[in-house]
């Protein structure tokens, strides 16, 4: 839910209004008394006695969007004839189509972009199968392949509603990197029925992006694809999420003047983003990380730890920290959570050390409130929009992927993480730097480029189908 009106829930009511007397001055005010925020208010038909208007404003949800229909319908003459939902008249159809990028006008180009033309390229093709990264979509295309058993804020809601967000982030694909991707959802939450089905399916593709799988299936969903693919597989909620945190940890360190090798990080959540996020911080060369899941902190002396959970132990908390999450953050330089909302408070940021950094990444609530943390935090980080230093996938999957698909890479190394998130990092001059301004914004023009240029150079070389990562 939306603490203050956003247009996630923006609706635009049309409704017709007596020409004279005092109904139009009356409908800001009405959207207003009712705790919403008019965007545009326009006359599509006037009249000598009724005019029709279009009314937008945005809405903390859907139970506030239907206060604010019935407060403008109380103002007298008001007349209510549509109220439309803008975010779902996008969805409409859908967010993405197929285009083709040659003309066809007459029976020459037909003959060369299908039969019998094209039957030369297919032998081509046949004879070296590596042509195909050169004359098919292969070149330029990634699939976003889903379960729908993860996904965003909404947990286990299957392939069909996940598709909107698969869409999405195809979208998101194109306009950042100029990179075709296509949602695949698929009926199955078996993990041999995933694997095999992207097997199948990937010939048609130059990259495999895995989005929204649970844990911990994901990560053996993404190792036995790697081993079996020749070409890029990325689990965008573990790599991307990794990527943009130690972007912003580099930058937030660089602001409080602490080095990574020296603080003392806590981490909340030890899933598949958690995991990821540490295992590139420890690659990066932080020392002193200690991991807490809803048990508490994650130590030898646990009788429930499962492979994922062992390797945290062997590779963090060295001093055996056996308490809980508010006792791992006391002293702590940084916290960064991946978790849950409302696990902390602002009293629990102030135990942490001077120029604390806080990376509160659940979403839609973080862990802690952000204005509670920036009471003592030195520098506050969410996953959301209306807040400063947003750490957003889309500053790194783009650019990961255009560099990937064009070194017509096999594989995804750590090197190439490390690479991405160091670019990422720089796009931030000096100049710029400080306690509100760590990541880029997403629509900064150096930012896809930047982290391709990089990944393109560290996959320079690189053998195919390489599992480091």
């Amino acid at each position: 839910m939306a603490t203050v009106p956003s247009v996630s829930y923006s609706i635009t009511v049309r409704l017709e209004v007596p020409a004279g007397g005092k109904a139009v001055s009356q409908l800001t005010h009405a959207v207003e008394s009712a705790g919403g925020v008019v965007t545009a208010l326009d006359v599509t038909t006037a009249g000598h006695e009724k005019l029709r208007i279009d009314v937008t404003c945005a809405a903390r949800d859907t139970d506030h969007a239907q206060a604010i229909v019935d407060q403008l319908d109380a103002v007298e003459g008001v007349a209510i004839h549509k109220v439309s939902d803008r975010t779902f008249l996008m969805h409409l159809g859908g967010k993405i189509e197929m285009v083709s990028k040659v003309p066809l006008r007459n029976r020459d180009e037909l003959s060369m972009a299908y039969t019998p033309g094209v039957a030369r390229v297919s032998m081509a093709i046949a004879r070296n199968p590596e042509d195909a990264r050169r004359l098919t979509i292969k070149r330029n295309t990634v699939a976003v392949v889903t379960d729908g058993s993860a996904v965003l804020g909404l947990g286990n809601i299957g392939p069909a509603a996940a598709l909107p967000v698969m869409e999405g982030k195809s979208a998101l694909f194109k306009r950042f990197a100029g990179i075709d991707a296509w949602p695949i959802c698929l009926d199955t939450q078996d993990t041999d029925e995933i694997v095999r089905a992207v097997q199948l399916i990937a010939p048609g593709f130059g990259g495999i992006n895995l989005e929204d799988i649970s844990a911990p299936r994901c990560f053996e969903i993404e190792r036995r694809l790697r081993e079996l693919l020749d070409i890029p597989v990325f689990h965008d909620d573990q790599h991307g999420t990794a990527i943009c945190v130690l972007a912003a940890l580099t930058n937030a360190l660089r602001v409080v003047e602490k080095d990574l090798e020296q603080v003392r990080i806590t981490m909340a959540g030890a899933g598949a983003a958690g995991t990821a996020v540490l295992r590139l911080l420890l690659a990066a060369g932080a020392r002193n990380v200690v991991v807490c899941d809803y048990l508490g902190a994650i130590h030898h002396g646990r009788d429930d730890l499962d492979d994922s959970l062992r390797w945290i132990a062997d590779h963090t908390n060295a001093e055996g920290y056996s308490g809980d999450l508010r006792g791992a953050v006391k002293d702590s330089d940084v916290f960064i959570g991946v978790s849950a909302p409302g696990i902390l408070t602002g009293d629990d940021v102030a135990t942490m050390a001077d120029g604390a950094v806080v990376f509160a990444l659940a979403n839609p609530e973080p862990e802690v409130s952000p204005d509670d943390a920036r009471e003592t935090a030195a520098v506050v980080a969410t996953g959301r929009s209306d807040f400063p230093n947003q750490i957003n996938n889309v500053l790194a999957f783009p650019g990961v992927f255009r560099g990937l698909l064009d070194a017509q890479a096999g594989g995804v190394t750590q090197e190439m993480l490390l690479a991405a998130a160091r670019a990422l990092a720089n796009v931030v001059t000096d100049e710029e730097l400080g306690p509100n301004y760590i990541v880029p914004s997403v629509f900064h023009a150096d930012v896809a480029t930047a982290v391709a240029a990089a990944v393109r150079e560290s996959a320079g070389g690189r053998p195919r189908g390489s599992t480091e990562a």
